[in-house]
């Protein structure tokens, strides 16, 4: 008797894990969820081991005429840049906070701890290029152009010639050698910043606001679009909506000036709206936008040829009302759709904006998933296409022999 129960145990003691796993592979039973509901502190453990890790990068120890000293003329040349003496950011710097993105690019990595929630960053920085999984150019291009060129026709600029002292110093970098810039990050936000010598870096992965005048040279597959910092970016077409509108029932036009108590009082309208208009300027983009979206207030996208920040993660129908230039055009039109625009529709894409602004904040020190950490992460995305480009590279004796 003994001996038969004996035999009953182990062999229940081999089929029951035998119909254990057989149920787990064949998924009719969901045992998994049912012991993670026993040991939910399981679920962090698995969460923390399959969480990406932060995007590598080596950024290029530049002297500081080429960023801080921009931002600071008094800003020692041969001081290195550091998190300690870094510039602070100057809240009424007026139009050139609009493309400030390399401003807060670099800060991010300048700082040495975790944003305030604790996460890890997206992009962390790192001593050894040799463990890099990117390299980041801090040229503050824009901020170059805006201080240094007061008209486009001028030439042999300071401006230019720091776009030229940065191609060199690219070309002798071993570094740059080893990918042919491809695994480079260079912000150039401004649509004129870099541009006379842009074409020499167009392997690299730039960061801009929008395609409209590098198209030949910049492509959605390789680089980042990146929202502008803040308001006023008029551009003619622009001008000719605005004045259709103007004076229309229930539109509020106003003519501001780039200053704080423009700022405000543009900033104040905005909340006060169900819809704020955005139509292109002397580019497919334009501060507008992002304006409308950290103030809650509908974005009316007027451009055929826009590209968004952010795209493969945010779907801008669910916050955002799309006319084309035609459209807009049309005497009335947007108005009357907009007039008859569903309120529950509209709330739903209100409570939408309050969901997502914070895509587009820029602040210091960085937080969690705010626009410094999103751009990063695009930049991170583009990794893989880069290492299959770089690794083709290396073996290929006739390069791109199947174009």
């Amino acid at each position: 008797m003994r001996k038969s129960i004996k035999r009953t145990l182990v062999a229940l003691s081999i089929c029951i894990p035998l119909v254990f796993v057989s149920l787990l592979l064949s998924g009719t039973v969901d045992y998994k969820s049912q012991i993670l509901s026993f040991f939910p502190q399981l679920n962090n453990v698995t969460a923390c081991r399959t969480a990406s890790p932060p995007l590598r990068v080596y950024m290029y120890d530049l002297p500081p005429r080429f960023n801080a000293g921009l931002l600071d003329a008094s800003f020692p040349e041969n001081t290195p840049v550091t998190a300690a003496n870094y510039p602070a950011w100057r809240w009424n710097d007026g139009l050139r906070r609009q493309h400030s993105v390399e401003y807060w690019m670099m800060a991010s990595l300048l700082y040495e701890g975790n944003d305030e929630s604790g996460l890890t960053r997206q992009a962390v920085r790192v001593s050894d290029p040799h463990s890099a999984d990117v390299f980041f150019v801090p040229f503050f291009s824009s901020f170059s152009l805006n201080v240094y060129v007061h008209n486009m026709k001028e030439s042999n600029t300071v401006d230019e010639k720091l776009q030229l002292e940065i191609v060199n110093i690219l070309r002798a970098s071993d570094y740059w050698k080893r990918s042919g810039g491809l695994d480079h990050v260079i912000p150039l936000h401004h649509p004129n910043a870099f541009r006379q010598y842009r074409h020499e870096v167009n392997a690299s992965i730039f960061i801009v606001s929008d395609f409209g005048r590098i198209m030949n040279i910049s492509r959605l597959a390789k680089d980042v679009v990146a929202p502008t910092y803040t308001w006023w970016n008029r551009g003619k077409n622009s001008c000719s909506t605005a004045e259709m509108l103007k004076g229309t029932k229930d539109v509020t036009y106003e003519e501001a000036y780039a200053s704080q108590e423009g700022f405000k009082a543009s900033a104040e309208q905005m909340r006060l709206s169900k819809f704020c208009l955005h139509p292109a300027g002397d580019t497919p983009s334009s501060c507008r936008l992002f304006d409308a979206i950290v103030s809650h207030c509908v974005p009316v996208i007027v451009s055929d040829r826009i590209e968004l920040p952010f795209e493969n993660e945010l779907d801008y129908k669910e916050f955002s009302i799309f006319f084309s230039g035609k459209e807009a055009l049309q005497p009335g039109y947007m108005v009357s759709e907009l007039r008859k625009f569903p309120k529950d529709k509209w709330v739903k894409m209100w409570s939408q904006l309050r969901n997502i602004s914070h895509h587009f904040e820029f602040q210091y020190p960085p937080k969690k998933d705010d626009a410094v950490n999103m751009i990063w992460r695009q930049v991170k995305q583009k990794v893989p296409a880069v290492n299959l480009a770089v690794h083709r590279s290396r073996r290929l004796k006739i390069p791109d022999w199947w174009r």
